[in-house]
């Protein structure tokens, strides 16, 4: 066979993939839309209750949500924060090697923590506020007990080493109400729960199983509704809904998104979850139908679409924050899919690629983190409540 015939049957194989492709995906959207009207009546019934409650749309000023502090002391890139659920400390990680636990309050410095590896992605608050756990490049997931004495050096120890992946370790999350497991996401593309008392894996959700995500694991999010329940997000493009009682397979898979899945989170009422994609979008979806109900995107002049980093939902599930790589950070009014404030045109603002975010467990407080190596503190201000 030449050459010639050879590239011909090559056009002719990716033109037919092409072509499959694309009635996948329109296949897709069909099935997503055969139960359009129930989810428009849905929206129908959020918006009159909002009128009822006498909510008209969502409007913010300059003055509305304000930067309060500035949290100065990382010399590398911030990649990730969590707050403690009594809203007074936060937790972040950085490219410098150190956990710092700041009083959000005084945004003085209460631990410094030097990390075994340097290459660190994720960290979290336990519930009770008495550990941190973070994870990174080393493929581990590290547990620091804060009431542990310092060592000569004035670092605290590594109290639990949770060893098993076999990539990197992208995000963790403990589970609520519990200081004794957590659950991590991987670049070996399986996320795992932990029993952090042992040190031994609970249960693997993907892998070797046909149900699991096919590309690397970026994020997780635990129901806080039912413990029970996590969503993850990954570079396949999709996100997935697992029980942890059933780890052979995902309960349900979420498909819409055209890039990685960065980040997701669950909404207030357990029933939906958010997510944000390298797509530039963030989209909102029904664990229950699996519908996608709803898509947040803001029109860009240019080619380059700035990729969602980070994602959180207000108290009341009416604004989703959302962090962007161009250093932008919208504020979404989420029934009406409109932006309605972008923290990164005030001033104060930070200068670089928004990394992380997360909100107070009041929904006072809002937390930023950037490669800027800075975190702000965003406080509701004027007469605005908390939302």
């Amino acid at each position: 066979m030449s050459v010639a015939e050879l590239k011909e049957r090559h056009a002719a194989a990716t033109e037919t993939v092409n072509a499959l492709r694309e009635r996948l995906k329109q296949k897709r959207l069909s099935l997503l839309d055969t139960d359009g009207m129930w989810i428009l009546e849905i929206f129908y019934f959020i918006a009159g209750y909002a009128r009822s409650q006498a909510r008209t749309p969502v409007s913010f000023g300059p003055t509305d949500l304000v930067c309060c502090r500035t949290l100065q002391g990382h010399t590398g890139k911030v990649y990730s924060l969590d707050w403690t659920q009594e809203k007074n400390r936060i937790v972040s990680a950085s490219q410098d090697g150190r956990l710092i636990v700041w009083n959000a309050l005084t945004s003085q410095k209460i631990h410094a923590i030097k990390l075994p590896c340097a290459w660190v992605m994720t960290c979290a608050f336990s519930p009770t506020g008495q550990s941190v756990a973070c994870g990174g490049l080393d493929s581990v997931c590290s547990i620091f007990n804060l009431n542990s004495p310092m060592d000569k050096d004035g670092y605290s120890p590594v109290s639990k080493m949770l060893s098993g992946h076999k990539g990197y370790v992208s995000s963790c999350q403990y589970v609520p109400d519990e200081d004794t497991h957590l659950i991590t996401s991987s670049g070996d593309q399986t996320c795992v729960l932990w029993d952090i008392t042992t040190g031994l894996r609970t249960s693997v959700f993907g892998g070797e199983f046909q149900s699991g995500h096919t590309a690397d694991v970026l994020s997780v999010s635990i129901n806080g509704s039912n413990s029970r329940m996590f969503v993850s997000g990954s570079c396949d493009a999709t996100a997935r809904l697992w029980d942890t009682r059933v780890a052979s397979r995902a309960v349900r898979t979420f498909h819409g998104h055209e890039g990685d899945v960065n980040t997701v989170r669950f909404f207030p009422d357990g029933n939906r979850f958010g997510t944000g994609s390298d797509d530039g979008t963030c989209r909102l979806f029904d664990i229950r139908t699996g519908h996608q109900l709803q898509v947040y995107y803001q029109q860009h002049g240019d080619n380059d679409v700035p990729h969602v980093t980070s994602i959180a939902f207000s108290i009341s599930g009416r604004l989703l924050f959302a962090g962007y790589s161009n250093g932008d950070c919208f504020v979404w009014d989420t029934l009406l899919a409109k932006v309605v404030l972008n923290l990164g045109s005030l001033q104060n603002s930070h200068e670089g690629r928004i990394s992380c975010l997360g909100l107070s467990a009041d929904g006072s407080a809002l937390c930023t983190g950037s490669w800027d190596t800075n975190l702000k503190i965003w406080a509701f201000g004027g007469h605005r409540r908390v939302v």
